[in-house]
């Protein structure tokens, strides 16, 4: 079902959520600031930006995907940075393998196993995100097919990284199970997603279909204790979990900017990502 995009909502969302976290021991400049913008984009009739009131559509997986894989790695993004080097991490101290990027997308995982000599394939439900994880690093090899059930033979490969893919299934034991599935004993399995906190509170990532048209695929809120429940049923060891905080960098030309301020300390100290290292018992 189509909506509309509601900027001026969402920007008095972030006030209210910088007054929320600062009302009990905030600084009373900080607070009086925050007031006078929510009483500006309260009474002003003109609209804070251009496409303030565009048409948002939310999609299917394939059909999102399809659209947004030629957008999707033209902005910078906070969650990209903040997570990175946590898994970076992960990576570096694994021994050389056969890998697999489970909903590789772009390849963004699959260019960083390449770089550390992992052989490396790529799955993805979308032809279109294969197509540009391809024209990224052409050595990998890369399958059509769906995370929860994946192109693989059991025990096939040493390692699984899956990022920023579990939020969109509607559960996550199934999923979990098939990343399970296809790791040899003793192979490690990284799983990176939005943090809890902000689908709970920020939603949807909404992304560019044309002028005046916004689509989104649905994010869906999945609290902690549902992932450790997937990696429990899997039989799988958890090793580590992993909450890098917001690092204050707001999306170039987003609705944020316009009140910077407030979206910085509403964010302040929260968590953008979660990263759970997981190994497959021996």
């Amino acid at each position: 079902m189509d909506s509309r995009l509601h900027v001026r909502e969402l920007i008095l969302g972030i006030e209210g959520l910088a007054l929320l976290r600062n009302a009990v021991d905030g600084d009373e400049a900080f607070l009086k600031a925050r007031v006078e913008e929510i009483r500006r984009f309260v009474t002003q009739d003109e609209q804070p930006m251009p496409d303030a009131e565009a048409a948002v559509s939310e999609l299917d997986l394939a059909t999102g995907y399809a659209e947004w894989a030629e957008r999707y790695d033209t902005l910078p993004s906070s969650f990209i940075q903040v997570e990175e080097p946590i898994v970076h991490g992960i990576l570096d101290a694994l021994p050389v393998g056969v890998a697999l990027d489970a909903a590789c997308g772009t390849g963004r995982q699959t260019a960083a196993l390449l770089a550390r000599g992992h052989r490396v394939i790529g799955v993805d439900q979308s032809p279109q995100m294969i197509d540009q994880a391809r024209r990224h690093s052409p050595e990998a090899e890369y399958r059509l097919g769906l995370l929860e059930a994946l192109p693989l033979e059991d025990d096939s490969v040493d390692l699984a990284v899956c990022s920023m893919a579990m939020t969109h299934q509607e559960e996550l034991t199934t999923a979990f199970g098939e990343l399970a599935r296809v790791v040899r004993p003793g192979g490690r399995i990284v799983v990176t997603d939005l943090h809890p906190f902000v689908i709970a509170l920020q939603g949807q990532c909404v992304f560019v279909r044309g002028p005046g048209s916004l689509g989104f695929v649905r994010n869906r809120l999945h609290l902690p204790g549902a992932y450790l429940a997937a990696v429990a049923a899997a039989g799988l060891t958890l090793r580590a979990c992993h909450e890098p905080v917001f690092n204050g960098s707001l999306a170039p030309g987003g609705y944020e900017e316009f009140v910077a301020d407030a979206a910085r300390a509403a964010w302040a100290g929260l968590p953008l990502m979660v990263v759970w290292d997981a190994e497959v018992p021996s």
